[in-house]
């Protein structure tokens, strides 16, 4: 259907393209450059797809006319160009796929049909780990461990690629995903081409990592989704969303002297977490648009999930298309880039209108100052003179009543000379392990024992990463050194960023630092911080300490980073070197010392901090095209370790039995060929697990490492497993075994039920034995006893992790009620048919005066979704005591779309 006659002809280069231009609705009367630049790219989609069904000539004229002050009512359908995986979301979408060709055959089908529809790429990045650190062996090292422990997934993987049209893999070993979506995936403008005919629009994607935004940086229209509704995508579904508000954050000035773009994206984290983002998007424009490169850019998107918007987009511009020339992008590419952009009225420049916004925020760029974010949450910024207080504050009643850190801070803060001949007699030992121990009287509370440059949000950002090497440069000149029991890391986000800092001679002062590369892969941000030296890490359990980390990521939830570690600040690159230097959070870096230099004077941070025009220089010598270009030549092909697996195809994946790794999920187990006509209703629900405010997706389904007590460590064991061979929760996500019971079982986890405890644990309430939620759980199923969550605000926050929600259902949870639910998590609950309610505002669990004793009915369910969707419904709930006693009160149901509803009502996405 072309209801608007948008579909034309656009040449660039030695090509024709059809296009679908926007400007036949300004013609048809429809004031489109009005609209923001996002919501324009969501429009020219409207018009390629309008077939009457899915897309109408009323969707189209919908958004054409928003109104920015509505609330979002109006449903449309968002259909990506393109599916962007890593692996440790993208295995269990695979393995679904094998589950469903399965499942196809079983009832007589064809299992080659299931196939994906879009182009779907697959980053392996998540699954090394920080085992080696602090020499030039530990890559190696980390590489082999990552093999010896993947090599089943890694199989498995590859036969996907074999099996499935449509679906590529970067091999592991290269870099993060978004890293490398940013530096060689993103087309910007992508072409289909169908019987001969070029079709060139938007490149949009979704992706099974929450930070998919960065690649917004680019101007490029992409959000995270869980990895159900991914799958859903994959297999040509339309993501069903409504029309957005859309935030306007309007920039102005330039970054002063001594702020990076870290500290601008935790300043902006703040402001828009506190200003309100939740499932808004976000736009930047302004004069300040002008003096951001795509690098800095980058960084913000990254940061979408931690302010909680659905995207943060910059608008295409000049320097979108510096950025794709810089990074080796064909001239064919550029030129096609700025040839459809200005076409569409889509390239910004200094004189393009402003668009009309449903709230605004604005930033004077000058007023950025060096910051950190923490010590449990990404939008907690803090001034570096503020760290010292945040720390003893935040810990008061863990921490003892002289102080903080005894004998750590003696050797930052006291006699540096006397200290600093032991220290580097210490550092001068070859195993850097050994080192870390022998430093572990050394440590006491506020000690730092981590210290990692890791994390898309930084490593794609040669600024920020140029920053630091010269940073350690300086410091080594000055005879500084790190503090010997902080286990330090370099994670360059792609070989890119290594190849910068090495061209710029800049490599091995970090590595007199010991920061030597461990690996290209997302390490310590995502939980793979690796297990703190054994001394340490005894030390900090036996004292109970409150140790810290140091990293240049994106997040720091309770729990995450390392399960020895309880604070953990976001911070730049540089900033992560200056803070290995001295050991400790208990200091001033604005004003203390770093140390002694080997001058015997003192040395401040301001001595060794980079000028912006030392980083420019010097980025302007080493980031050259031809290093993207020769990085990028085989991106699909591996190292010797990859091309080392031997795969057989075959259209349905042969099972493994006895595999701990992958196995065939039980989500189709009894399908029927019909979906039932009603939903069941939810009643003699028990609660399982009665959780606070900020309960995030890490604390319902981590992705650290496993316990050998714990019930996935349990389970592990029986089936032969060495703990050394573990692995991580969410390399196991192929297994659902494993991951059902490593559901709720983050350490840090404060479930009411079970007072007093820490970790996975509930009350089975029919005999208040106090066990494991995985445990309980199963006692529940076997007694036919369905379960259900009760939560506060900001339930399911963090990552877009699909176990969050398949966890939850496999242990037999239906629905979820809170006070306020996180967009992914919340998709995510629908795609695994677990009912998402929230309470009326203003009401609680606490202000209802539940004690989660009580069994629960939602009444009216079936009746209620049988009819037409209605956005907002609500339903009474009913909680009975043991008494008997019963209090009623009205919950929202969270059904936001007629889609949504559809897939409840067939249990679930995959289902449907």
């Amino acid at each position: 259907m072309n209801s608007f006659n948008a579909r034309a002809t656009l040449r660039s280069g030695d090509s024709d393209y059809e296009i679908f231009r926007l400007g036949a609705l300004e013609k048809a009367g429809q004031p489109v450059r009005r609209l923001p630049y996002s919501l324009r790219i969501l429009l020219e989609g409207l018009l390629r797809g309008e077939d009457g069904r899915t897309t109408t000539a009323d969707d189209i004229l919908a958004l054409a006319n928003w109104d920015p002050k509505a609330e979002p009512s109006k449903e449309i359908a968002f259909a990506p160009a393109r599916v962007l995986l890593q692996d440790f979301t993208g295995v269990p979408c695979v393995v679904d796929l094998a589950a469903m060709r399965e499942a196809v055959a079983r009832l007589g089908g064809d299992p080659k049909k299931i196939n994906p529809l879009q182009p779907v790429e697959l980053v392996i990045d998540h699954s090394v780990q920080v085992d080696a650190f602090g020499s030039e062996a530990a890559l190696l090292i980390n590489r082999d461990r990552e093999f010896e422990r993947n090599q089943e997934r890694y199989q498995f993987l590859k036969w996907g690629q074999k099996a499935l049209r449509n679906f590529k893999v970067v091999p592991p070993n290269t870099g993060i995903v978004h890293q490398v979506n940013l530096e060689y995936l993103a087309r910007v403008v992508f072409v289909s081409e169908d019987g001969g005919k070029k079709t060139a629009y938007p490149d949009t994607l979704v992706g099974t990592d929450s930070h998919t935004t960065m690649i917004n940086g680019l101007g490029v229209l992409g959000w995270g989704v869980g990895g159900i509704e991914a799958e859903a995508a994959m297999l040509g579904q339309p993501v069903s969303m409504l029309i957005p508000k859309v935030v306007g954050f309007k920039l102005g000035g330039h970054l002063p002297e001594g702020a990076t773009a870290t500290d601008l994206v935790l300043t902006v984290t703040e402001m828009l977490r506190k200003h309100g983002a939740v499932n808004k998007f976000v736009e930047f424009y302004g004069p300040g648009l002008s003096t951001l490169p795509v690098a800095d850019r980058a960084t913000i998107g990254n940061m979408s999930p931690e302010f909680g918007a659905t995207c943060a987009i910059f608008p295409v511009d000049d320097e979108t298309l510096k950025y794709l020339r810089l990074t080796g992008r064909s001239p064919d590419q550029v030129a096609l880039v700025e040839a459809y952009m200005k076409e569409q009225g889509l390239l910004h420049d200094a004189g393009s209108p402003e668009a009309e916004y449903s709230e605004g925020l604005e930033l004077d760029l000058g007023s950025v100052q060096p910051s950190v974010a923490g010590p449990k949450r990404p939008q907690d910024r803090l001034l570096l003179g503020e760290v010292a207080h945040n720390f003893a504050a935040t810990f008061a009643d863990q921490i003892d009543g002289k102080g903080l850190i005894g004998k750590a801070v003696d050797l930052v803060c006291g006699s540096h000379a006397a200290h600093a001949k032991a220290a580097t007699a210490v550092l001068e030992q070859e195993d850097a392990l050994a080192t870390a121990n022998a430093a572990a009287d050394s440590v006491g509370h506020g000690t730092i024992v981590i210290a990692a440059i890791t994390s898309c949000t930084n490593t794609s950002n040669p600024s920020v990463m140029t920053a630091a090497g010269l940073l350690a440069k300086k410091a080594v000149e000055k005879g500084l050194r790190r503090k010997p029991w902080v286990k330090t890391s370099l994670a360059p986000g792609s070989r890119v960023a290594s190849d910068i800092l090495e061209k710029a001679g800049l490599m091995s002062y970090l590595q007199e630092l010991d920061f030597h590369v461990v690996g290209y892969g997302c390490t310590t941000c995502i939980g793979n911080s690796g297990p703190l030296p054994e001394e340490i890490a005894k030390t900090v359990n036996d004292k109970g300490l409150v140790v810290a980390s140091v990293l240049s990521g994106n997040r720091n939830f309770e729990g995450r980073i390392n399960q020895d570690v309880k604070a953990n600040y976001l911070m730049s690159p540089p900033l992560v070197v200056a803070y290995a230097l001295v050991g400790t959070v208990d200091i001033d870096l604005a004003k203390d010392p770093l140390g002694t230099g080997s001058d015997g004077h003192s040395v401040y941070l301001r001595d060794i901090w980079p000028s912006q025009k030392e980083v420019a220089e010097t980025n302007a010598k080493a980031v050259r095209p031809e290093l993207y270009e020769s990085n990028y030549r085989d991106v699909f092909k591996g190292d010797e370790r990859w091309l080392g697996i031997d795969v057989q195809g075959s259209d349905t994946y042969p099972w493994v039995e006895e595999s701990t790794y992958i196995k065939n999920p039980p989500y189709f187990d009894g399908m029927p060929r019909e979906a039932p006509p009603t939903v069941a209703e939810l009643t003699g629900m028990r609660v399982i697990a009665m959780l606070g405010d900020s309960v995030t997706t890490d604390h319902i389904s981590p992705a650290g490492s496993i316990k050998l007590n714990s019930p996935a460590g349990r389970y592990l064991t029986e089936n032969g497993v060495q703990a050394a061979m573990f692995n991580s929760y969410g390399s196991r996500r192929g297994n659902h075994e494993v991951m059902v019971r490593g559901t709720f079982a983050n350490v840090r986890l404060r479930n009411q039920l079970a007072p007093g405890t820490e970790g996975g644990f509930t009350t089975y309430l029919p005999t208040a034995d106090v066990t494991t939620i995985y445990d309980a759980a199963m006692q529940y199923q076997a007694a036919g006893v369905p379960l259900l969550v009760l939560a506060g605000k900001e339930y399911g926050a963090g990552s877009s992790r699909d176990w969050a929600a398949k966890g939850p259902y496999l242990l037999g949870v239906k629905a979820v009620i809170a006070e306020s639910l996180e967009r992914i998590h919340r998709s995510n609950l629908i795609g695994m048919g677990v009912l998402p309610l929230e309470f009326e505002a203003g009401h609680s669990a606490a202000s209802l005066g539940l004690s989660g004793h009580e069994t629960y009915d939602v009444l009216g369910l079936s009746a209620a979704l049988a009819g037409v969707f209605a956005a907002g419904r609500t339903l009474t709930v009913r909680a009975t005591d043991g008494h008997g006693k019963a209090k009623e009160f009205r919950v929202k149901v969270r059904l936001d779309t007629p889609q949504e509803m559809q897939y409840y009502r067939h249990g679930g996405i995959l289902q449907y």
